[in-house]
């Protein structure tokens, strides 16, 4: 989420068009999207991210180098497996935080987002939906406050004995308004 205030301000927005064509090419699947959700806390090798989206390991690796070099996952260390064949595992980078919008992003992370949620028990869910009614300075803090949440929230860092959850929020105009 890119932060609204501070646009300007980011590294990644100053990349060349070939870099920053690059960047949205990688976030622009569902399935990358997923494997940096995978791998932001704790790094997995490419046959692990394979088992866990249930993919042919061919087919992640290329998503992972993808992700490898636009600078959006790092390899790790490398170790060697169960069986003795040696293993990379990949961290993400939390690049994808600082990533200017790229089109058809809300799309992109809706998708994600369904992908993700496919076979939970409805009732672990949590929704809220909310209209509001804002003007321009009223819409400009609630995007603030909320992107300075998110923000406090991500630069604390994992809870060791955490468990892992997602987080979306989607702030959009009504198509049908209620009348005045």
């Amino acid at each position: 989420m890119t932060d609204p205030a501070n646009v300007d301000d980011d590294p990644i927005a100053d990349a060349d068009d070939a870099a920053a064509q690059a960047l949205a090419r990688a976030l622009s699947s569902p399935l990358r999207l997923r494997v940096l959700r995978l791998c932001a806390f704790d790094a997995r090798t490419n046959k692990e991210i394979a088992e866990l989206l249930e993919v042919n390991p061919g087919t992640m690796l290329h998503h992972v180098r993808t992700l490898v070099d636009v600078g959006l996952l790092a390899p790790q260390d490398e170790r060697i497996g169960t069986r003795g064949a040696r293993e990379v595992p990949y961290i993400a980078t939390g690049l994808s935080w600082r990533a200017p919008r790229m089109p058809n992003q809300s799309i992109v992370l809706l998708e994600t987002m369904r992908q993700q949620m496919e076979g939970l028990d409805p009732e672990s869910v949590e929704t809220t939906w909310l209209g509001l009614r804002l003007n321009d300075e009223h819409l400009h803090e609630l995007r603030e406050r909320l992107y300075g949440l998110l923000q406090e929230f991500k630069e604390r860092g994992p809870d060791a004995e955490g468990a892992s959850f997602s987080l979306v929020t989607v702030l959009h105009p009504d198509r049908n308004p209620p009348a005045r």
